[in-house]
């Protein structure tokens, strides 16, 4: 592959910014949980279901102790001392909660250091359980091999998970390497996670754990048939993004969008509760070897993408610090960025080409989410095949390793299957066509392309200098990311954000983080 020559210095001292800004916020709030963080506790020790009237038991247990003022010691230690006073599981005592038959207040009678005993040894069976199925994927995507780069990254949103599982097989058939199920519009902001197999949403389809399971069983019985693994992927982020971290961990999938700062800039939720709840949701993702898609590709859709690249730069380099202090391997850490600069700016290409091939060696090891051009796709499809041509072969040349499909109808209507079988055939002619030519051509030294790259660094380095002075909460507040002003103590969900006492307990804090120690290690 060709290599841009870039200022190894800079790079040095911007990750460094970027560490120090990860690290301020990660001791600011490592004294806070989430009543998000509590439910997904309490499904990793198997709460599951709903009451009598659909409200699903982890929401149940949690609010029962939230009302109750206790919930700063964590759901592990009041669900250890009910089981340990009671014998019943941690599933039946919520069914008990739901009913009025427990008073999980009342059973505090055992030693907090029986109840650590207690929550240790039932986290280490929900541990196994991820192990397992993470030990599956490993296994599968040994039988079939691995695609070569880049994963073609298709789309599914019919708000029928039986009409997207059809849909989905076709995409997999046609040559789609990654089927991604696009949530609902507005299931971001539920602070719960719906129930069961859902058969209506708007702009996509509920994410649910009995659709992940639907479709993840559909998924393995097409790769079986073309002699491939198709890798599963939806949307962790949102008021409940650790609940579907570990749904989608129970559940197989393969790749998770999980960003805090997408949902504080263009879901406008808390600051707070987002990153408490970013932290934990990424140890699961970690532990349970999933990979995740982060947004700053958003951020061109709202700001000028020639002018506002540097953010792009910053923003992933942040977010990498974030993964790297939740225990994440780099390999696991998929970071968004997109081609949508202006087609009508001359040398647009070779910006975007230049942009791509700088995300590439900056961030060697990250599976890279490289996303098509949308901002500037009109009712000419003719064009938009152009502009989508010219995109998958900056991502071939710059070895991007996650290719979501550009449809020609994008700016029409909802696409359908013959306009994804056109672009996967598209996408494939170009991986086909271009597959060596990154080995055959050199950049030329001090020219656009490096020139490009070396000012999107040096803003970048500007940028993080900024934020590493005033704080992430206070420069999020001047809205130096996408144009965008968020309040520090504004945005939904801060009422769900509990400091934790002196009793608090969560094993799987310590538990995910020795297992990713291991898989690192590869003793695990």
């Amino acid at each position: 592959m060709a290599f841009l020559r870039l200022d190894e210095q800079k790079i040095k001292k911007a990750k460094t910014l970027a560490f120090e800004i990860a690290e301020q916020v990660t001791e600011h709030l490592e004294n806070d949980t989430t009543v998000t963080v509590e439910r997904a506790v309490c499904r990793l020790f198997g709460i599951d279901g709903v009451d009598e009237h659909g409200v699903p038991l982890p929401n149940v247990v949690v609010e029962h102790l939230h009302t109750s003022g206790v919930l700063s010691r964590g759901a592990s230690y009041w669900l250890a001392q009910g089981a340990l006073s009671t014998g019943l599981s941690p599933n039946k005592l919520a069914q008990a909660v739901a009913q009025g038959d427990i008073d999980l207040l009342s059973l505090e009678t055992n030693d907090p250091f029986a109840c650590q005993l207690w929550s240790k040894e039932h986290g280490k069976e929900a541990l196994l359980k991820l192990r397992e199925r993470r030990n599956e994927r490993d296994t599968l995507i040994e039988r079939y091999g691995e695609r070569p780069s880049p994963l073609l990254y298709a789309i599914v949103a019919t708000g029928n998970i039986f009409e997207d599982i059809v849909q989905a097989k076709a995409a997999a058939r046609q040559g789609a390497d990654v089927v991604a199920v696009i949530r609902t519009t507005g299931q971001s902001l539920l602070d719960y996670v719906p129930y069961g197999a859902t058969t209506e949403g708007f702009g996509g389809t509920t994410a649910t754990q009995e659709n992940f399971r639907l479709m993840r069983g559909a998924l393995d019985e097409t790769g079986q048939e073309v002699g491939r693994y198709i890798r599963l992927c939806n949307y962790c982020s949102g008021l409940s993004m650790p609940e579907i971290a570990v749904m989608g961990a129970m559940e197989r999938l393969d790749v998770m969008l999980n960003d805090a700062l997408y949902g504080i800039l263009f879901r406008d939720i808390n600051m707070r509760r987002t990153l408490v709840d970013q932290h934990f949701s990424r140890m699961i993702n970690g532990a349970s070897g999933i990979i995740i898609n982060t947004g700053e590709d958003n951020y061109l859709t709202t700001s000028d993408a020639f002018c506002e690249a540097h953010t792009v730069l910053a923003s992933q380099m942040i977010n990498e610090q974030f993964a790297l202090f939740a225990g994440m391997r780099e390999e696991q850490m998929g970071l968004g960025h997109a081609f949508e600069m202006d087609p009508v700016m001359e040398n647009s290409f070779i910006y975007e080409l230049a942009q791509a091939q700088m995300a590439r060696q900056i961030f060697p090891n990250a599976p890279l989410k490289y996303m098509p051009p949308t901002k500037h796709i009109t009712g000419n499809i003719f064009k938009a095949q152009v502009q989508d041509t010219l995109f998958n072969v900056a991502t071939v040349l710059s070895d991007q390793r996650f290719l979501l499909l550009g449809m020609m109808t994008e700016a029409i209507h909802t696409p359908h299957m013959a306009d994804r079988y056109q672009a996967i055939d598209n996408a494939l002619y170009v991986r086909r066509a271009m597959r060596d030519l990154g080995g055959e051509i050199e950049f030329r030294q001090g020219g656009l392309m490096e020139q490009r790259a070396d000012r999107v660094l040096t803003d970048a380095l500007t940028l993080l200098e900024t934020i590493r002075r005033d704080g992430l909460f206070q420069s999020l507040e001047k809205g130096l990311f996408a144009d965008i002003k968020r309040r520090p103590e504004g945005g939904k969900g801060l009422s769900g954000v509990i400091r934790k006492d002196e009793r608090y307990d969560n094993p799987f804090i310590q538990l995910f983080m020795e297992e990713q120690e291991k898989i690192k290690g590869g003793t695990c």
